[in-house]
């Protein structure tokens, strides 16, 4: 079977896996909808059908609003694998800068499954610390918000069933470009975070900013907000780099 409307080559010498990078290929366009797939691809209705579900399943593709499949979060995923060691490389030196600047606990947060992981630590000496590798659950706090906030609808609203905020609440974090919390692992500790983002523009971790109020406020984006949000487009342009 020949494909003209498809140059790129797709010839692994397995049928199956031949199919599924024709259809990866036509979502590398933008959403597409099952007729354009067949159209495209060449695939038939019944072959394309069968294998977008079985992308689906796999997060490989996923949904728009108006049913169109997608390329999945899965994909970002693992272009931050690959990229991710030179964000850790950098989170260091940028983690440690904030901490001195603020005078709070900067920390590095990625999402693993069904929570969230400290990847990267700069702790102000004397107070709680946050071991890299520990895992917190995404029920609340900024860090979970930031999180979930620009994640595909479906994964969004699963989270909030679980979570102790709203979508309402995570369509402002989206809007202002963080989020803040105040007492939820200790009452006097309050928490800014922002987004960072890898390979596409894809959220793949959340920088944060911990202290206590007497430090950072009861509303600590207005005094550090900006510098919390240059420290997560510096630890970005590494990961996209």
């Amino acid at each position: 079977m020949s494909f003209p409307g498809l140059a790129l080559p797709h010839d692994s010498g397995v049928g199956v896996l031949n199919k599924a990078s024709l259809l990866l290929s036509v979502l590398e366009d933008g959403p597409a909808s099952l007729s354009r797939i067949v159209v495209v691809s060449g695939l038939t209705r019944p072959t394309a059908h069968r294998l977008a579900l079985a992308l689906e399943r796999l997060r490989l593709v996923t949904r728009d609003a108006r049913g169109r499949f997608q390329l999945g979060p899965r994909l970002g995923e693992m272009a931050v694998v690959v990229h991710g060691d030179r964000m850790l490389a950098l989170a260091g030196s940028v983690l440690a800068g904030l901490r001195d600047r603020t005078g709070a606990s900067a920390r590095l947060y990625r999402r693993c499954e069904g929570g969230q992981l400290c990847v990267a630590g700069a702790e102000v000496a004397g107070e709680q610390a946050v071991p890299v590798g520990t895992a917190f659950s995404l029920r609340s706090g900024a860090v979970a918000q930031v999180l979930l906030a620009w994640e595909q609808p479906e994964v969004l609203y699963a989270g909030v069933s679980r979570a102790r905020f709203t979508a309402a609440a995570l369509t402002q974090v989206r809007r202002r470009g963080w989020a803040q919390s105040l007492g939820v692992w200790d009452t006097d500790v309050v928490t800014l975070a922002a987004p960072v983002r890898g390979p596409g523009g894809r959220v793949v971790a959340a920088l944060s900013l911990s202290g206590p109020v007497p430090v950072l406020s009861r509303e600590p984006a207005r005094e550090f907000g900006g510098a919390v949000i240059d420290a997560a487009l510096r630890l970005g342009e590494a990961s996209d780099g």
